[in-house]
């Protein structure tokens, strides 16, 4: 075996570009492993941890980058690495000549006096000087780096409130501003519905049921997962429910999170109260009484939340397909399963998505566990060892220090699905697929020969395998959800409508009875 290690100075890529190419390279036929990242010294501790350390890396410097080979010899690892030259080459090919570039955001602002907007997506060593210096140029800032200290965000958004702007983040993956999709985003219709989220997939997963249920979205403006955390106060959310308030084009809110703090909660339904805008709130797993109490409408899913927010908009509710729960196939597949086969286990793409499969969960169950629990009680021992009901988020820190995110790059949770496939306790498995911008081109097909196999596996051990698949996407995205949705069913898989459904459905599945 032979490492092939390369190290350019003072050469910078941002994050999502090194995560896509890390992901490319790997599909080399003839590298074993590769890594191509910026010198941090975060990155030189994933290498550490998966074998790919060489002493020169450790002079690597935070502008440096990194590429690491390894190949089956050292003719292969030379071949291999004119293989990753090419992808740069062919990266920069598709860049255009429409795509001008500038060294700093000073020299970008300068050039672009029309530019409101700054997408910054850099290590998290320097996101934050780099959004400061987009606040002082007056330009509304989504960060999509992490990595970010508390502190630097509090300081951040409360510059952009002085100043009237935006501070979507840090770790905010996900926007819709004036109909244009922003890292991780759907396309879908334009319309009259505001969305304000601190949760990525959960406001893709409203912003596409909207969609579906002939509804359209106004804005979808992120506040970045940590903005409802006592420290940082939801000044985002705050902030942009105002902005909603303020818009003509936006008739209805919708606010979708993970409960938030419970000071911040106040405050955020104190603002509910000050709106003349109708304002649906699903904060997974929380309390219905204080959202009515405040005059919001409560959701308690995201399906229901988009369901309400439509409706308010005046979609005529007799024209909308609500996808009722297919009862009659949960009693079928429950014929199905071995007494022994009792448990889901969640692979997840997506964070919220895989919260709301799980609080579903424990409303049947008691032995629910995950990477990303709301009870520090049931969270897994091992974040690679399933335990009873276990929903993983591959999208956590646990699975993605140093990795590409699993909308990126799908390798880790085929992985974990061919290990749960073989349990015999297992009668249910749940998994999400992504589509939109960034995310992986073909994700459904990627799985499944895996699918294919493990069902076949399981066939001659004489039980069913029942995989249930949600695929969150629009038709107009590419691919399209039809063309997912049908490679899903050729491979044998359950598929859902929406992502409450696929929770709903994994859950009584399993279920035994008295």
């Amino acid at each position: 075996m032979s490492t092939k290690v390369v190290i350019k100075k003072n050469t910078y890529f941002d994050s999502v570009s090194l995560m896509s190419l890390t992901t490319k390279a790997n599909k080399i036929d003839t590298i074993e492993q590769a890594f191509i990242a910026m010198g941090t010294q975060m990155n030189k501790e994933v290498l550490q941890n998966v074998g790919l350390m060489a002493p020169e890396l450790e002079e690597a410097k935070n502008s440096d980058l990194m590429i690491v080979i390894k190949a089956a010899n050292d003719e292969l690892a030379e071949r291999s690495y004119e293989a990753v030259e090419n992808l740069f080459a062919a990266k920069d090919e598709m860049s255009g000549t429409s795509e001008i570039q500038y060294p700093t955001i000073d020299s970008a602002a300068r050039s672009l006096s029309s530019a409101n907007m700054a997408v910054i997506s850099v290590n998290g060593a320097f996101a934050a000087r780099e959004a400061r210096k987009a606040l002082e140029k007056n330009l509304h800032v989504m960060l999509f780096s992490d990595n970010v200290s508390v502190d630097d965000e509090i300081a951040l958004k409360r510059l952009a409130h002085e100043r009237g702007l935006l501070m979507m983040g840090p770790d905010c993956g996900t926007a819709i501003i004036g109909n244009v999709g922003l890292c991780f985003a759907n396309k879908v219709r334009q319309g009259s519905i505001g969305i304000v989220g601190a949760s990525g997939t959960g406001s893709q997963e409203i912003s596409v049921r909207i969609h579906d249920f002939g509804g359209g979205v106004s804005q979808l403006i992120g506040t970045g997962g940590r903005d409802l955390s006592e420290r940082v106060g939801g000044m985002m959310m705050l902030d942009a429910m105002r902005a909603l308030n303020e818009d003509e084009a936006t008739k209805v809110i919708v606010l979708i999170s993970k409960p938030p703090a419970p000071s911040v909660e106040q405050k955020v339904l104190a603002e509910i109260k000050q709106m003349n805008k109708p304002v649906v709130v699903c904060f997974i797993g929380g309390s219905e009484d204080a959202v009515t109490a405040a005059g919001g409408h409560f959701a308690k899913t995201t399906k229901e939340a988009a369901l309400k927010a439509v409706i308010l908009s005046g979609v005529d509710e007799s024209t909308i397909d609500k996808h009722p729960l297919n009862l009659p196939l949960i009693e079928e597949i429950k014929a199905k399963l071995k007494p022994e086969q009792k448990y889901i286990r969640g692979l997840f793409c997506g964070g919220t998505l895989c919260d709301e499969a799980m609080y579903l969960a424990m409303e049947k169950y008691e032995d629910v566990y995950s990477n990303i629990p709301k009870k520090p009680e049931y969270r897994l021992k091992d974040v690679h060892v399933s335990q009873a009901h276990t929903f993983v988020d591959f999208g956590d820190d646990d699975f993605t220090n140093g990795r590409p995110h699993p909308m990126i790059d799908p390798s880790s949770r085929i992985e974990r699905f061919k290990q749960e496939a073989r349990d015999p306790s297992v009668g249910v498995i749940l998994m999400d697929f992504v589509l939109g911008y960034g995310s992986h081109e073909d994700p459904v097909g990627v799985m499944i020969p895996s699918i294919v196999e493990a069902k076949r596996l399981a066939a001659e051990e004489g039980r069913h395998l029942e995989i249930v698949g949600y695929v969150l996407g629009t038709d107009l995205d590419t691919p399209s959800v039809e063309d997912q949705l049908n490679k899903l069913v050729s491979a044998g898989v359950t598929y859902a409508s929406s992502s409450t459904n696929a929770g709903l459905l994994a859950r009584g599945f399993v279920e035994k009875g008295e």
